[in-house]
């Protein structure tokens, strides 16, 4: 008791003394006192005053450098590690996290669960089952983390699972952090995982943008690990649209399909992307020993299931050159009955330009450029002069395309340069473009572009044009160039023809 009464009194005393001690008084504020005093004797103007005041205003005004933790990280440590005043523990795969209900209503899952009329809603120990194979521990710790904090690092590497996870648990913001960031990281790497991913969870910007950076280097940047990813799906629509970059011709499309359908039926194939063309023909000259004569590999029990993207390729530009056309008879990969069709659609087509006076194109038809326009593209890898034609018999209109001084410019050769075909005499000749030009970063990603869209070209004998003037600030090489072009009219068909189409479709 007496021990009591003394601590306490002592308790009281320590506190008198820091308030009311006359030491206390003279000593701390006796020195400030004294300056005032000071100052007072002075007189306001005081140099001395005005001076203090300065300071005392700059050193309230003066940034503090000093970083207070921040409340952000405050939570995330104490509330979300530590799991400080928990009301409910979440189990999944193995692992506990004991988090808070206020704080999980942020995510759609949990607050449908808690608001309604659910068991759970209840329960201070819910068992979650995860039916996704793509979430794991680590995605789940990142997804219930981002609830406590207001940014979420995502590795390149873990966004696709961190993607499921937030895809389950309805967290918006989440999902749209993990679409960004698998924007900024397509690379040949990553492209064909984030393009199925994106089509899983219902990210359509991100599946367009892979299919874009597809469309852009499956042909300017190929790689066998690529092509081994490939689906037939995505192979299917990547064949089949305007916008694939070629390079050079028609028939090096055919080739590089060529190459993917090795490697997905040898999957095991380990060579470099030099050694895959040999590889690739020496093992179809080996199926074809197997087969009869008149079976084409595409038409086999192996080959049937890439039927649907050989269907896509414009043969109509790959028979126009001798040497394609023979490449094309000896591989045996395309069924007779297409070559033959194909075949007869050119011959039509050379006797309308020969005979019936047809100088091309008369008006932009989108569909017919998009589905028909032969597609052909250069590479051009530092700055300089640069003239080239591409290969094939093109109906008489002999295309000599020049870059020189930031300038492309198309001529159309008749007499004053040697050709190694027939060229058309005809007065006019029309032709239907698209220029595109890009540059590549080394991920693949475009840096700069430029394009004329489509039009319509009118060239009188050896005429020539500038179809497109480049800033020079714009240009990085290499620079790639690809182009659309249709030479001939679209062939008008009769009731009959169009009737019997209708029935066969």
């Amino acid at each position: 008791m007496g021990s009591l009464s003394s601590r306490v009194l002592r308790r009281r005393r320590g506190g008198g003394g820091s308030s009311s001690s006359p030491g206390a008084g003279d000593g701390g504020g006796g020195g400030r006192g004294g300056k005032r005093k000071h100052g007072g004797a002075e007189g306001p103007g005081d140099s001395d005053s005005e001076g203090e005041a300065e300071r005392e205003e700059r050193l309230l005004n003066a940034p503090r450098r000093k970083k207070l933790k921040s409340t952000s990280k405050y939570i995330y440590q104490t509330l979300f590690l530590n799991g400080e005043n928990s009301d409910i523990k979440i189990c999944a795969l193995g692992e506990e996290w004991n988090l808070h209900k206020i704080y999980l209503c942020q995510s759609g899952y949990f607050s449908s669960m808690f608001s309604g009329s659910w068991r759970e809603s209840s329960m201070s120990v819910i068992e979650l089952e995860i039916p996704d194979q793509n979430i794991d521990v680590e995605a789940l710790q990142v997804a219930f983390g981002s609830l406590y904090r207001d940014d979420v690092l995502i590795k390149p590497s873990r966004v696709v699972a961190l993607l499921a996870a937030a895809c389950m648990l309805q967290l918006d913001g989440l999902i749209q952090q993990c679409g960004e960031t698998m924007k900024e990281t397509i690379n040949a790497k990553t492209v064909c995982g984030y393009y199925n991913s994106a089509g899983t969870y219902g990210l359509d910007s991100v599946k367009k943008k892979c299919l874009e950076w597809l469309l852009n280097n499956l042909m300017t940047h190929q790689s066998v690990e690529l092509f081994k990813e490939l689906s037939i799906n995505l192979m299917k629509q990547l064949i089949s649209s305007s916008n694939l970059f070629v390079m050079q011709v028609e028939m090096d499309v055919y080739t590089a399909l060529k190459k993917w359908m090795f490697l997905q039926l040898v999957p095991s194939w380990n060579g470099s992307l030099k050694q895959l063309l040999p590889e690739a023909d020496a093992w179809f000259a080996k199926r074809r020993k197997d087969f009869e004569d008149d079976i084409a590999f595409l038409e086999s029990e192996q080959g049937n299931a890439f039927l649907s993207v050989f269907t896509h390729l414009r043969l109509q530009y790959i028979i126009s050159d001798l040497a394609s056309a023979r490449i094309i008879e000896r591989d045996s990969l395309i069924p007779s009955e297409w070559l033959s069709s194909v075949y007869k659609q050119q011959w039509f087509a050379m006797l309308r330009a020969e005979q019936d006076n047809d100088i091309g194109p008369q008006e932009i038809n989108k569909e017919e450029l998009e589905g028909n326009s032969m597609r052909c593209g250069r590479k051009l890898a530092k700055d300089g002069d640069y003239c080239w034609r591409w290969t094939g018999f093109n109906f008489g209109f002999d295309l000599l395309v020049t870059y020189t001084n930031r300038y492309i410019i198309f001529k159309r050769n008749t007499l004053n340069q040697p050709c190694s075909g027939s060229v058309s005499l005809q007065p006019r000749r029309n032709i239907a473009f698209r220029l595109r030009l890009a540059s590549f970063d080394s991920s693949g990603k475009i840096i700069c572009s430029r394009t004329t869209g489509y039009q319509i070209l009118t060239l009188e004998k050896d005429q020539e044009q500038v179809v497109m003037n480049l800033d020079s600030r714009l240009l990085i090489f290499p620079l790639y160039i690809c182009c659309n072009f249709l030479y001939t009219s679209p062939e008008k068909k009769t009731d009959s023809e169009a009737l019997l189409e209708n029935l066969e479709s």
